[in-house]
């Protein structure tokens, strides 16, 4: 099987491994854009994939190379999907601000009206002017807690309850998480997707 070269649009090691790890079975080999000292595209989309696309093109345009890009976040009814495609920045102080912000907002919503999902968009780009590019999308239902549980994960995990399992997203065993995650369903779909079209 011959190897094909693919950059991912993140710096993230985490997320770089966990694609690689997916991708390898068909010859993929992922690169971080770190390597390539791309600049990151501005998101200033109004949606997960409008980001993903931003960021796979700049990807593409800059190295060559078809590119992977994934825009994530956590929606929660209550606020009218916030904070949505603001996930990362939404207090402006990191993981530990992101999540006491959120805990206020919801002070006053009692625990059945907390409902909220994770999404991921995961865009595939052959090309800086792919006109159709490979969009798949997964998400996560869950409810947001009243406080934090459990160490594991990063960013709103501690908050996110998972229901079936009966714990917090920062509770689960990670073999368990990256088996159901909204990431982790969004690569199956991606996985599946190339497999059947190619890498064109």
């Amino acid at each position: 099987m011959q190897t094909r070269q693919v950059v991912l649009a993140s710096g993230n090691a985490g997320k770089l491994a966990e694609l690689d790890r997916i991708l390898s079975p068909l010859g993929v080999e992922l690169l971080s854009q770190a390597q390539f000292n791309v600049v990151e595209a501005e998101e200033t989309g109004l949606t997960f994939v409008e980001n993903a696309i931003l960021k796979a093109r700049a990807a593409c345009a800059q190295t060559g190379l078809p590119a992977i890009a994934d825009d994530s976040g956590l929606e929660v009814d209550a606020l009218r999907g916030a904070p949505g495609i603001h996930s990362a920045r939404y207090s402006g102080d990191g993981d530990a601000g992101n999540n006491l912000k959120l805990l206020a907002a919801l002070a006053d919503v009692p625990p059945d009206e907390r409902t909220a999902r994770f999404q991921c968009a995961l865009v595939y780009l052959r090309h800086a002017k792919d006109p159709t590019p490979l969009i798949c999308s997964g998400s996560w239902e869950g409810e947001i807690l009243l406080e934090a549980r459990g160490n594991e994960g990063f960013g709103y995990d501690p908050l996110f309850y998972v229901p079936e399992y009966r714990c917090s997203a920062a509770e689960l065993d990670a073999g368990i998480k990256n088996r159901i995650s909204h990431r982790a369903r969004a690569c199956s779909l991606l996985l599946a997707a190339l497999e059947k079209t190619g890498l064109g």
